[in-house]
């Protein structure tokens, strides 16, 4: 088990494309090179908010709204309290995020198996590429040994330098973002007195899951055992690890190769539950 807090967790500002800044936290990245290696971060919008136009990924994310509304795109608008699922291929945007907008976002590697490049993986590669180009409104641009001058996507051109592979989409198997209100789900009783879960979806044929879980003050919650990686991210609450204490915007890393472990609630608690695929 792993479990880390954004106040005490590594942070970075993404990028404009305009006006503003997005800020971050990492809490918690997987395995480089597995094919559902992720990232699980809580960004910030600042001063000015943050936009990115229309595009797509070749890794899945869901993504949390944990304050405000999030615009993820001109016609869907996820509520505060509301999640949605972005799957690998499939276009989304533009983004126009307006400032004070919190969120949690888990990026990972899709049923596909093209898996997902880490964050120290895209800067070296972006580090690489300053040293040929640059990079400008999202686009890489370069001259090559000829004198001829090439523009490529900058996202695209991270992750060729990275893997040495050209970017290339897996069909998609959704037409859209999956978005979803947990408020219209029931709570059901876990068998674990005081702890009540939802299940919410279930993705592609790698079995994603996505869920909730409630655990009342002065409850535990036995996280069990597993055969998919488990990401648990608590957006309320404060619980009690091995004699450690960690509030909200916690995140927590679940292996199949983890013994069970108790979890002590000490205020009521609300988790989102993420399986990844399985690989």
């Amino acid at each position: 088990m792993r479990i880390s807090e954004a106040t005490k967790s590594e942070g970075g500002s993404v990028g404009s494309m305009r006006v503003g800044k997005l800020d971050q936290k990492f809490l918690l990245t997987g395995e480089d090179g597995s094919p559902n290696n992720y990232l699980l971060n809580v960004g910030l919008t600042g001063s000015g908010g943050w936009g990115t136009p229309r595009h797509r990924h070749n890794f899945d994310q869901i993504r949390y709204v944990l304050k405000g509304e999030y615009p993820a795109s001109p016609h869907k608008i996820m509520k505060e309290g509301s999640v949605a699922y972005f799957p690998e291929s499939v276009h989304y945007g533009p983004q126009d995020r307006p400032e004070g907008l919190e969120m949690m976002v888990i990026q990972f590697g899709g049923a596909s198996g093209s898996g997902f490049l880490s964050t120290p993986e895209r800067e070296a590669a972006n580090k690489a590429l300053e040293a040929k180009g640059t990079f400008k409104d999202g686009i890489f641009t370069w001259i090559d040994e000829k004198g001829q001058k090439h523009n490529m996507d900058g996202s695209a051109a991270c992750f060729e330098e990275a893997t040495g592979k050209k970017l290339t989409f897996h069909p998609p198997r959704y037409d859209d973002v999956v978005m979803l209100d947990p408020a219209n789900y029931e709570w059901l009783e876990s068998g674990q007195e005081g702890v009540q879960t939802k299940h919410v979806a279930s993705f592609t044929e790698r079995n994603n899951r996505l869920g909730f879980i409630k655990i009342s003050k002065g409850a535990t919650f036995n996280t069990g055992s597993r055969d998919q990686i488990e990401v648990l991210f608590m957006s309320e609450g404060s619980i009690t690890v091995d004699g450690q204490t960690y509030g909200p915007k916690t995140g927590i890393e679940l292996l199949p190769s983890d013994k069970p472990a108790d979890i002590v609630a000490n205020e009521d608690v609300l988790m989102i539950s993420i399986l990844l695929p399985k690989f």
